[in-house]
């Protein structure tokens, strides 16, 4: 569904309650007899309220808040507020748990009265039109085929997608349990959710998300019951003219509002958009079954009896290394022969008559397909349940 989220709402859309709650104090943006503050190089005062570390430990959830005092495009000063904050944290405690479409009046609800303790106001029509400006779409998908995340991180590592979904960073990170890739506007993020949950118990900032300390006690939780093997995908829409682009092209043409994002619809097709990039990026080879070189010629001669010898031979070669090094360093490796070399390579591959064997991808596909939300405690305890009666 969606984890973090970031509404901007504009002058007369909120009114400050407590402004002494702010570092510092929202009280010289609007009242003279205090004095102004000073604008700055980018000419923009803010004022600060997020959740403090003893609150996070203690479970008390609130949403990081900026109030911004700007100078506009008409040259008029402006405020505005922002507010950032993990939905399902806010509901739950934890992002394991997901939520559905119903669950949004329950989230307004909930967000207004945090905002209301932290000395903000709203009226809930406010919240419910909020204009977007940040969305992180994402979805937990239970391992239940007896893989483990590290299975398709270490195949997403193979890749080269820079240039088809226009990223300029590939982060490996964590000892392989962490994978994204990087643009200015947006971030596609694949990682193992329990492990990242470990990382945070030794540091905050080697761990992938923010504020895990409201959620450490789950680790507990989860090592003393059945394991469960959890990889996390997100598609993190940064900028609000990306999330636009990105709803014009999976067929929604409306704005970025709380009402209109907040969706399982939308959040599976963009997620979907994604690993489909992400498998026309994915060398059709590599879906090859590959224990040995014995076995992997023998089933690509099965696959493919019309060819001559030289096709089997080549491609048994480029199978090794793809395994091993993966697309970027073999194409670094081969940049002396031109880009149109690994265009060649890539296209052969894309000929060869399809295998029997199922995609990397096809578990991942199949549960955002389905888009079942997961339920963590439900989850351990159904899985409980089989064993006893297996």
């Amino acid at each position: 569904m969606i984890d973090t989220i970031v509404l901007t709402l504009k002058t007369g859309m909120f009114t400050i309650l407590d402004h002494d709650k702010f570092s510092p104090s929202t009280k010289g943006l609007y009242d003279a007899s205090t004095g102004y503050y000073r604008l700055g190089g980018r000419s923009n005062i803010t004022c600060k309220q997020n959740p403090t570390p003893n609150e996070l430990k203690q479970g008390i959830y609130k949403p990081r808040l900026t109030v911004t005092k700007r100078i506009n495009r008409e040259r008029n000063f402006e405020i505005t507020l922002k507010i950032e904050f993990s939905i399902p944290k806010l509901i739950y405690g934890n992002n394991f748990d997901e939520l559905t479409d119903a669950d949004f009046p329950t989230v307004i609800q909930k967000l207004k009265t945090v905002l209301r303790d932290m000395g903000v106001y709203l009226f809930e029509k406010s919240l419910i039109n909020a204009p977007v400006s940040s969305v992180h779409y994402s979805k937990n998908i239970a391992l239940t085929d007896y893989t483990t995340p590290y299975t398709y991180l270490s195949q997403l590592n193979k890749l080269n997608i820079n240039k088809r979904l226009d990223t300029n960073r590939t982060d490996f990170r964590n000892e392989g349990h962490s994978f994204k890739y990087r643009a200015n506007s947006f971030e596609v993020v694949f990682y193992d959710k329990i492990k990242d949950l470990q990382q945070a118990k030794v540091s905050e900032k080697r761990a992938e998300e923010k504020d895990n300390a409201l959620q450490l006690g789950l680790f507990d939780i989860l090592t003393k019951r059945k394991p469960l093997e959890v990889l996390r995908v997100e598609i993190r829409l940064n900028k609000r003219q990306k999330i636009s682009q990105i709803l014009r092209l999976i067929g929604k043409d409306i704005e970025p509002t709380f009402a209109d994002i907040f969706s399982q619809d939308t959040a599976k097709k963009v997620l979907l958009h994604y690993i489909s990039e992400i498998e026309e990026a994915y060398p059709p080879l590599l879906n090859y079954q590959y224990d040995s070189p014995k076995k992997f010629f023998s089933g690509f001669i099965r696959s493919n009896p019309n060819t001559k010898l030289t096709l089997p031979l080549k491609m048994l070669g480029l199978r090794v290394l793809l395994d091993e090094i993966g697309v970027r360093e073999f194409r670094e490796m081969t940049k002396h022969y031109g880009s149109s070399a690994w265009y060649s390579l890539n296209k052969e591959m894309k000929d060869l008559t399809r295998t029997d064997e199922p995609s990397v991808f096809s578990l991942l596909r199949e549960q955002i397909n389905k888009f079942k939300p997961l339920k963590l405690l439900a989850n351990q305890d159904q899985m409980l349940n089989n064993d006893k009666y297996s």
